[in-house]
């Protein structure tokens, strides 16, 4: 499965210091490990051995994890339960939670803490989560925000709500990540029945916005000043980006599903169309035929395309000490393909890529990586769960 592309210079970060610190992080993880179950022992990649655990079982469709400063982890589950899972494994459905719509794709989504999160009644001290809101005329993509209390969501405040209401329950987007200036950062699907939303700059469908951490409108963002477009949008002709990571040198990335193969990964640039459905690289449902242009003036190409249908979702960059190689990567999450996919950046160009897992766990719904350095992922299933990789010592 690994393979490199031509002309790459390998990585040669596994030097003493590097190989001491995946030692370290190594044991640390091993200490923390008590409660898994190992599914593969060692799993060999380009740069590190891994191991394969699973962590905790009985997720119904799970969608996003978020790592409390306890220990503690959040899951949410799309039929509108959130879930908190301890270090033993065990899970606590908290209540709170409000009335989701299930239909289709809809349900509860994202989570992200706010980036100044400690743990207590502070005033930074929020959960936010993304769900569809059920309303006339179908659901709506919305943002809200609550506070935890014991098993509890608190003082729950609902944010935005995309502008329109509407049918199937499909493309709702809805990943979250937050920029360094304390921004964040917000995905919309087109909703799946007319493409053309993502073209039209008064629909907040098939965009990515720009909010605050209070649900408004930064005074910088880039259609503030454009009566045709509404304020939030930071980027449109998305069609459904449901990879979303901020990267440490505060650069935006997003993976977006195409409609039958073209799917994409996108560096995300304040005030930039990406083409959906006037530009694709994929195929249509019922004709297999391409739908759009490969590229267009005045719209951002990707930085790379997805081999076959990918369906991506879930994307985290490797930072930290854990897995010293693969420092600054991209880890691209795979519904359909049920894979895991590494990939290494050097600008704009997709300079090294590798399939980490394919099949081993199933749909791949979320990747992240840990307080403590490991990487974390979601299965979609009906009987989901959530899986750890950590490095193998030498």
């Amino acid at each position: 499965m690994p393979s490199t592309l031509p002309g790459v210079t390998s990585v040669l970060l596994l030097g003493v210091l590097g190989l001491g610190g995946l030692l370290s992080a190594s044991l640390a993880l091993d200490n923390q490990a008590q409660a898994a179950e190992t599914l593969i022992e060692r799993l060999e990649s380009d740069h590190n051995a891994l191991r394969l655990e699973r962590i905790a079982t009985g997720l119904e469709h799970p969608w996003s994890v978020a790592f409390l400063p306890g220990g503690d982890m959040l899951v949410s589950e799309r039929p509108g339960r959130l879930a908190r899972i301890d270090g033993a494994g065990d899970i606590t459905r908290l209540d709170g939670v409000p009335e989701v719509s299930t239909r289709g794709q809809g349900g509860l989504l994202d989570l992200a803490l706010h980036p100044r999160f400690e743990g207590g009644e502070g005033e930074h001290d929020w959960l936010y989560f993304t769900w569809s809101q059920p309303g006339n005329g179908g659901s709506a993509t919305t943002l809200s925000r609550a506070r935890l209390a014991d098993d509890t969501l608190t003082d729950v405040e609902t944010l935005f709500v995309q502008d329109r209401f509407s049918a199937p329950g499909r493309h709702y987007g809805s990943r979250l990540a937050w920029l360094p200036d304390g921004t964040l950062l917000m995905s919309i699907g087109d909703r799946g029945r007319d493409p053309s939303r993502a073209q039209d700059g008064g629909d907040h469908a098939g965009s990515v916005l720009r909010l605050t951490d209070s649900g408004g409108v930064p005074g910088d963002n880039p259609f503030v000043d454009d009566p045709a477009v509404l304020d939030e949008l930071y980027t449109l002709g998305n069609r459904n980006p449901q990879g979303l990571s901020v990267a440490t040198d505060g650069s935006a990335w997003s993976t977006e599903h195409g409609p039958r193969t073209g799917d994409e990964l996108n560096r995300l640039v304040a005030g930039e169309n990406y083409g959906w459905p006037v530009v694709s690289r994929g195929n249509d449902y019922a004709t297999n035929q391409p739908i759009g242009r490969d590229s267009a003036p005045g719209m951002r190409d990707p930085v790379h395309v997805f081999a076959g249908r990918f369906a991506p979702s879930g994307l985290a960059e490797v930072t930290g000490e854990t897995f010293p190689a693969w420092q600054g990567h991209l880890l691209a999450g795979g519904l359909a393909s049920e894979r895991l996919v590494r990939l290494a950046l050097d600008g704009d160009d997709v300079v090294e890529r590798e399939v980490i897992l394919e099949g081993e766990i199933g749909r791949i719904r979320d990747v992240r990586q840990g307080r403590d350095g490991a990487l974390y992922l979601l299965e979609d299933s009906a009987h989901g769960a959530l899986y750890r990789l950590t490095p193998v010592a030498p």
